[in-house]
C-alpha cells in the first residue's frame, strides 16, 4: 500500500506512528517543523525524513471565552498581546499600532466631563460616587482637586481603563452603573450646603441663628448676616433643642464634664447644649452627630465668631 492512499483521518495517526516505527519518517501537523525554505525542493537546508505526512487538526470546542464588560471587549483572563502562540508577536500589519484593526483609525478618545481645577454639583456628584466605592474618603467638597484624580485614576485603573485621572464619559459611565444616586446629605457630608432663608426672628438683634433644615449658622445683627457656617447637631436620643435661646455662657477652652470630650469655643444657650467646635465633625462630617450640642468644623470661623458673640445674644435653632 502506498503511502499516498492513505487518506481516511482515522487511520491516519495509526498508520504514522507504524511508518515513523520502521521508516523513520516524520509526523507533523500542518506548517510545523517546515523550517525556513523547507520542503520539496526546498533550498533553506532544512533536513526532512524520507517519508512527510500531514495530520489535519481541528480545534477542540468551547475555547472562546466570553469578553467582560471592558471598553474595547477584552477576554476576560488574557493579558495584553494574549492570544498569539508563545513565543511569536501578535499579527500586527506594519505601521499598525497594537491592539487596533489594520487599515481602521483608532477609535477617538471618549469626550472629558471633569477634570483637576473643575468645581460645580457635577463634581460634587462625582466625589460622593467615589465614596461610595471606597475610592475617596474626604469631601465631597465640590472642588476636583488631587486627591479627586488619585481616587480617579485608581478607579480608572482599576476596571481597566486608561489611568488619566479626569473623568470621561467611559468612567462616569461606569461610575454610575456601580452607585446610587447620593442623597443631599452624602453631597454635603462635611458640610459646605448653602444656607436657608433666616428665621423671621433672627432678624432683629444679634442673633446665633441655627437652621436644623440646611444644617446652617448664620451670625445675624440687625438682620444682616455677617457669617454662615456648616453646623451638625444631637442625635435621635440626644437631640438639639429648637425655640428661642440666649448665650448665658461662654468657655473657650471648656470640657464636657459629663462626656468628657473636649469642646473649645464653647457658647451655651440651653443647659449643657453649646455652640463649639468639634474636632469629630471635622474628621468624619455628617457621619458622626452631638449629644445635643451644635457642632461647627471650621475651626477658624468659630473662633471669629467665639469673639464677636455677647453673653446674652439671641439664639434661635428652627427647622
Amino acid at each position: 500500500m502506498r503511502i499516498g492512499d492513505i487518506r481516511r483521518p482515522g487511520v491516519a495517526v495509526a498508520a504514522a506512528v507504524a511508518l515513523a516505527a520502521v521508516c523513520a519518517c516524520t509526523v507533523q501537523t500542518p506548517g510545523a517543523g517546515s523550517g525556513s525554505g523547507a520542503g520539496a525542493g526546498g533550498g533553506g537546508g532544512g533536513h526532512r525524513g524520507p517519508v512527510h505526512i500531514e495530520i489535519p487538526t481541528t480545534s477542540p470546542p468551547g475555547d472562546r471565552a466570553s469578553s467582560d464588560d471592558r471598553p474595547g471587549g477584552a477576554t476576560p483572563g488574557t493579558a495584553r498581546g494574549a492570544g498569539t502562540t508563545p513565543g511569536t508577536a501578535p499579527s500586527t500589519a506594519p505601521g499598525t499600532a497594537p491592539g487596533t484593526t489594520p487599515g481602521r483609525a483608532p477609535s477617538a478618545p471618549a469626550p472629558v466631563l471633569w477634570s483637576r481645577g473643575d468645581s460645580g454639583s457635577g463634581v460634587r456628584e462625582l466625589q460622593a460616587r467615589l465614596r461610595q466605592v471606597a475610592w475617596l474618603f474626604d469631601g465631597p467638597t465640590g472642588t476636583y482637586d488631587d486627591l479627586t484624580e488619585q481616587a480617579v485614576k485608581g478607579f480608572q485603573g482599576k476596571r481597566g481603563l486608561p489611568t488619566t485621572g479626569r473623568t470621561d464619559t467611559v468612567t462616569w459611565q461606569r461610575l454610575l452603573a456601580m452607585t446610587h444616586e447620593p442623597g443631599k446629605w452624602e453631597l454635603y457630608l462635611m458640610g459646605g450646603q448653602p444656607a436657608g432663608a433666616p428665621d423671621p426672628r433672627c432678624l432683629t438683634g444679634r442673633v446665633l441663628c441655627i437652621d436644623k433644615t440646611t444644617r446652617t449658622l448664620r451670625w445675624m445683627a440687625g438682620g444682616r448676616t455677617l457669617s454662615t457656617m456648616s453646623v451638625r447637631f444631637g442625635t435621635q436620643y440626644t437631640p438639639t433643642r429648637e425655640g428661642v435661646f440666649t448665650v448665658y455662657w461662654k468657655s473657650r477652652h471648656h470640657v464636657s464634664t459629663l462626656y468628657h470630650s473636649p469642646m473649645p469655643y464653647a457658647m451655651f444657650f440651653s443647659g449643657g447644649q453649646a455652640v463649639h467646635y468639634s474636632y469629630d465633625f471635622a474628621a468624619r462630617g455628617y457621619a458622626g452627630g452631638s449629644h445635643g450640642c451644635v457642632n461647627v468644623r471650621d475651626e477658624a470661623a468659630i473662633a471669629q465668631l467665639f469673639a464677636q458673640v455677647r453673653v446674652g445674644d439671641k439664639v434661635v435653632v428652627h427647622w
